[in-house]
């Protein structure tokens, strides 16, 4: 019995020691990670509709015109969309690069920081201001273009979502890069 007693002791154990040192590394948890999300690369068509001017616009996007000269450019999958609007010059540039102004810096309560870059096409006559907008603001990209003398445009962009940046940040860098090519391609109708 003594015996039987002592290997049952020892198999118990033996396995009890099998099972804690089986698993020789330290638990560590899993490093964060964000959401990859792919985006199909953008082909560019030409958008003309019978305004002042004309540019290039991702094929993936729905249009939908409002009023005389503004578009909704709205990208279903990424739930955004683009808000363009045109207004006309009449010795009214500095009440127009005013409003675009304040449109951006409006945001500055929840961005982290608005970064300005200048947009020039001397061939084109096109001129303007690209404004990055940093954090959770509601839009992270606006933009102002004009002739000077008789054409203004302006876009932003907005989520329809809570603004978070670090979840948006993938939809936010594609729709930035096709703002950026509304931005090139834009050409003043003569």
């Amino acid at each position: 019995m003594n015996s039987l007693f002592r290997n049952i002791t020892f198999a118990l154990l033996t396995g009890a020691g099998l099972l804690f040192t089986a698993c020789k590394g330290d638990v560590v948890p899993k490093p964060k990670a964000h959401l990859r999300l792919d985006y199909p690369k953008p082909e560019y068509m030409p958008f003309m509709d019978g305004c002042a001017f004309t540019f290039d616009v991702n094929q993936r996007v729905t249009i939908t015109k409002k009023g005389e000269c503004g578009f909704d450019i709205t990208y279903p999958n990424m739930k955004g969309t683009i808000y363009i609007d045109y207004k006309p010059v009449n010795n009214n540039i500095d009440v127009l690069l005013r409003d675009a102004q304040k449109l951006t810096y409006e945001h500055v309560v929840k961005a982290d920081d608005i970064q300005e870059q200048p947009f020039v096409n001397p061939r084109d006559k096109v001129y303007g201001m690209f404004y990055q907008v940093g954090g959770n603001a509601a839009t992270n990209a606006q933009f102002y273009l004009t002739d000077s003398t008789r054409h203004f445009v302006v876009g932003s962009v907005y989520f329809y979502t809570k603004p978070n940046f670090d979840s948006i940040l993938p939809a936010a860098s594609y729709i930035k890069n096709d703002m950026r090519k509304i931005m090139e391609t834009l050409q003043w109708k003569k």
